[in-house]
């Protein structure tokens, strides 16, 4: 009977799609006056509160969380550092058809050592640099200009040519380090309850008892002079600004707080300019405020600073020992998570601190690949027509020096080279020497950045313990045939193969239930349990058609006769004006009417279920029981022809439902909008590019109203759909629109507010929907989605005793950079014999734990210090065990010891082995341990100490 119980995930699999706005607060007109009523400042600030019932009950000790996350991590974007220096790639530079200059760095890597290969490339141009994984083919070579093509660069001034000058790493390396600082400076202003202006504030000598107890709840006390760790811009030397600071570490970043009691006072300054330069010039500043709710509030406009873009308020409650956090963003800074839980009251401090430090650290992060917050501060127009003056400096700086090369031996003279990791034979002991030489340069910049404590660092070693949300369970293990769609069915999954029919599987079940033969060739499926439906499209070209079952006669027929249903057995199920039908789609939100669009070639046939009254179908079923086939409840509307055959639909609920209702269509170059009832089409995006592969147009509705998520190449484009007089729909450029770019070319999106999901060959990768910043990517070989309307359920090769691996937060950061010859490959997987058949595995990501975050917590982590057993198996996330700390850090001289010990062997400046066989394995055991000693010398900066 468990087969067909009703999943939980029912209802969630219609909401998810649905997202609002207002999670993230909003935008507020605050004005400031003195002390005589008169105006003084005032500016729009988009205000978080974390719910506008202030009166919601709550229980002290739990909170309803929202999932904190570090928004585009350094470790997943900060490429350059982490797959390309220290290791044999190739580098190229051009000019585009408007001469402007730019740069292409290129390499082959095994994914996470799990014998996944691809290439990975980045673009870098005076907007900005652009990444993108591509698959790898022993077979077939790839070249500059494909790679270049799919980053929708196809026409060049002058064709780009490869730099064989090993110090170009060290030029590159700046042009990465332009996406943003891996240290962060904060500002932490006192108020005392009362104060009104930033003079009163900013005079406030010291702070009370809660104050400091707050800041050392944010980090340690350090003493300034001879502090040899990051310093945020205060004097190190003579104490000029101030004896003490705060600092901490976390989750890799080194975080100094611009204290405004720690900062120099002067009782004959009123404004107090010294402490006013360091914290008015930080992009985030967080106030403490003395004071209850009943006092008057601090507000932005109170502080005079045309720097500072987001303020955090905190309010400390002595009667429950609680801190109450309320965000302030001016209104040019995009939208930036995590939303504060609702109410936003922390009475576990831990807790609190790290959902301070996460949303803090995301607001200051300089440019779209890095960390959310400062992030959206610098897309403001007041830093990013910095950032991009400053980035076309450096790039035409590097190419005015390299132009004297152009002549020269330098420079590459082939256009257009294939990407080999290996050179032509004739020349290979000069090409090993020079890659030789290329590593050792690039392995040397990468320690020196390291020992520079300016290296973005992996989780692995300061992540927090916990589980994510998109964690995998193991659903079910070695299915043997190749998978070509599926639907969750209750707790089991319906699965439709290439060779064997279609299938119900259970976790619980050792061999999956026939359901149809092989017979029926199903290549598009939709289980929906409230309407008891079982929606196919089976077979393919001129014999295809659609089929709908009632699943309760499925159910009857396997649990009293075992039947087995063949294509013949379903010439009563077919819906008979849809033969040759090679597509269709159903409506998210089918409980009013479900709605069926069917493509026949260029031709779209609308469907729809006819209303049942039900007092007859209550005498019905009383009397005979439903009919076995619900073909006679389906009701043909209408035709609508279309000048190609659509590659990807979606329909979109209109606010009434009544001649409203529209169907997105992908074909050609672009995305159309058809209304149902007139067959009118509306331009909806045009898709400017060379080549283009329709992946998705996902339906989702913010606050209720409908907005449309085009998939297309790496591109994920948000665009609003307006409707206007409840017919035509209104399309044009709207505030809330925008689009992002995927690293690696998706299958298959899945939306799931928050988040929204790519399904890649090899990879997930987890992006948020409000803003498109990359949460996390995972490492999945032989990817494939299979089910998501619940449930997402996908398939992948790896087995499960190698499922632990498949994290890209683990190994990619600890992989070493060794030096390869010129012709040594990564050891790839070896094809399948005759007749071999591989093996899948599927796994399932509850919906609900990606939506459904509404839950309670404990005051304290069940996990405490203990012997630590193997986890479940797990094809995603596998959460590090390493709790996250801060602590001081130890001298900087005992870290350039460790680092100069560490360059010795690296480059061979120790003892002299006996044999040169001996000597080349030492050199790639020290080469190897490089990266491991990585994250250590980086710990040494923040040794855990349990506060």
């Amino acid at each position: 009977q468990k087969h067909f119980l009703h999943s939980a995930s029912e209802d969630l699999g219609c909401r998810r799609g649905e997202f609002s706005r207002k999670h993230y607060g909003s935008v507020e007109l605050l004005i400031s006056s003195d002390a005589d009523g008169a105006i003084q400042r005032a500016g729009r600030f988009r205000v978080e509160n974390g719910s506008s019932d202030e009166t919601t009950d709550y229980t002290p000790g739990t909170w309803r969380r929202t999932d904190v996350h570090l928004e585009n991590p350094e470790y997943h974007t900060r490429w350059f550092f982490k797959y390309f220096l220290g290791k044999v790639h190739q580098n190229y530079v051009g000019t585009d058809a408007e001469k402007n200059p730019f740069y292409l760095s290129v390499v082959l890597s095994d994914q996470n050592n799990q014998r996944v290969p691809q290439y990975r490339a980045i673009l870098w141009r005076k907007t900005g640099s652009q990444k993108i994984c591509l698959p790898y083919s022993p077979t077939k070579t790839l070249s500059v200009k494909s790679i270049l093509s799919a980053m929708n660069l196809d026409r060049f001034e002058k064709a780009p040519r490869e730099i064989l000058n090993p110090d170009i790493q060290k030029d590159l390396l700046v042009l990465e380090e332009q996406e943003g600082s891996v240290n962060f400076k904060f500002g932490v202003l006192y108020a005392k309850d009362g104060q009104l202006t930033d003079d009163e504030m900013f005079s406030n000598e010291t702070g009370s008892e809660n104050f400091n107890k707050f800041l050392n709840l944010l980090g340690d006390t350090i003493i300034l002079q001879g502090w040899a760790g990051y310093r945020g811009g205060l004097d190190t030397k003579n104490d000029t600004t101030g004896i003490n600071s705060i600092y901490t570490v976390y989750q890799g970043h080194e975080l100094m707080f611009h204290v405004s009691t720690m900062l120099p006072y002067s009782k004959d300054n009123k404004q107090q300019v010294e402490r006013k330069r360091h914290i008015g010039n930080d992009i985030v500043t967080i106030v403490f405020q003395e004071g209850d709710d009943a006092s008057p509030s601090f507000k932005p406009s109170m502080i005079r600073s045309h720097f500072t873009h987001i303020f955090a308020l905190v309010r400390y409650n002595s009667q429950n020992d609680s801190y109450r956090l309320k965000i302030f963003s001016e209104e040019s800074v995009p939208l930036f998570g995590p939303p504060l839980p609702s109410p936003p009251v922390f009475t576990d401090h831990q807790e609190f601190r790290d959902f301070l430090l996460c949303d803090h650290t995301m607001i200051n992060e300089l440019t779209k690949h890095l960390i959310n917050g400062e992030k959206a501060t610098l897309e403001t127009p007041t830093f990013a027509q910095k950032r991009q003056r400053t980035l076309d400096m450096l790039i035409r700086s590097l190419y005015q020096d390299l132009i004297p090369d152009l002549h020269k031996n330098m420079l590459n003279r082939r256009s257009f080279s294939d990407v080999l990791p290996e050179s032509p034979k004739s020349a290979r002991k000069k090409e090993e020497a020079r890659q030789a030489e290329f590593v050792r340069i690039g392995q040397a910049l990468k320690l020196k950045t390291i020992v520079r404590g300016d290296a973005p660092t992996s989780l692995v070693t300061t992540g927090l313990c916990r589980k994510e949300p998109w964690e995998s369970q193991s659903f079910y293990n070695s299915f043997p045939y190749e998978i070509v769609c599926s639907d969750s069915w209750g707790q089991s999954l319906l699965v439709a193969t290439d060779t064997m029919g279609v299938m119900l599987l259970d976790d619980t079940q050792p061999l999956p239930v026939q359901v149809f033969d092989k017979t029926m060739v199903v290549k598009q499926m939709h289980v929906l349990e409230p309407q008891d439906l079982l929606i196919a499209r089976a077979d393919k070209g001129k014999d295809a058609r659609i089929y709908v079952y009632r699943l309760s006669s499925l159910k009857r027929g396997l649990e009293e006769r075992q039947l087995i249903r063949s294509k013949c057995d379903s010439r009563e199920n077919k819906l008979e004006k849809t033969k040759g039908c090679h597509l269709y789609s159903i409506n998210t939100h089918h409980g009013a009417e479900l709605r069926i669009v069917a493509a026949i070639r260029n031709k779209l046939l609308l469907i729809t279920r006819k209303p049942l009254r039900p007092d007859c179908l209550c005498a019905v079923t009383m009397v005979t029981g439903p009919p076995d086939s619900p073909v006679e409840e389906f009701q043909y509307i209408r035709e609508i022809c279309l000048c190609d055959p659509p590659v990807v639909m979606a329909l979109v609920d209109g606010p009434t439902g009544e001649n409203d209702n529209m169907i997105c269509v992908a074909y050609k170059h672009q995305f159309d909008l058809i209304n149902e009832s007139t067959g009118e089409a509306y331009r909806l995006h045009h898709v400017d590019a060379s080549r283009v592969n329709f992946v998705a147009a996902i339906d989702v509705y913010e606050d209720g109203e409908a907005g449309l998520l085009l998939c297309y190449n790496y591109i994920c484009y948000y665009k609003k759909v307006c409707p206007f007089n409840g017919v035509t729909p209104m399309i044009q450029s709207n505030t809330s629109d925008f689009h992002f770019s995927w690293n690696q070319m998706p299958n298959s999106i899945v939306c799931a507010f928050p988040y929204i999901l790519a399904f890649t060959t090899d990879s997930i990768e987890i992006r948020l929907v409000v803003n498109g910043n990359l949460v996390y990517t995972a490492v999945v070989p032989g990817l494939q989605l299979t089910a998501s309307r619940s449930d997402i359920y996908f398939v992948s090769s790896a087995p499960l005793n190698a499922a632990s691996n498949c994290s890209s937060r683990d190994t990619s950061s600890q992989s070493s950079p060794q030096t390869p010859t010129a012709y040594e490959m990564p050891v790839f997987p070896s094809p399948l014999g005759d007749g071999e058949v591989q093996s899948k595995h599927i796994f399932k990501i509850p919906l609900s734990n990606l939506v459904g975050r509404s839950i309670e917590r404990p005051l304290k982590s069940p996990l405490v210090n203990k012997v630590m057993t193997a986890p479940a198996p797990s094809v995603v996330a596998p959460s590090p065990l390493t709790p996250a700390s801060h602590s001081l850090s130890l001298s900087r001289m005992e870290i350039k010891e460790i680092a100069s010990r560490t360059r010795k062997e690296l480059l061979g400046l120790t003892e002299e082995p006996s044999s040169k066989s001996e000597n080349t394995g030492k050199q790639r055991k020290m080469s190897k341990k490089l990266v491991e000693d990585e994250p250590k010398t980086r710990a040494l900066r923040s040794t855990s100490s349990d506060r």
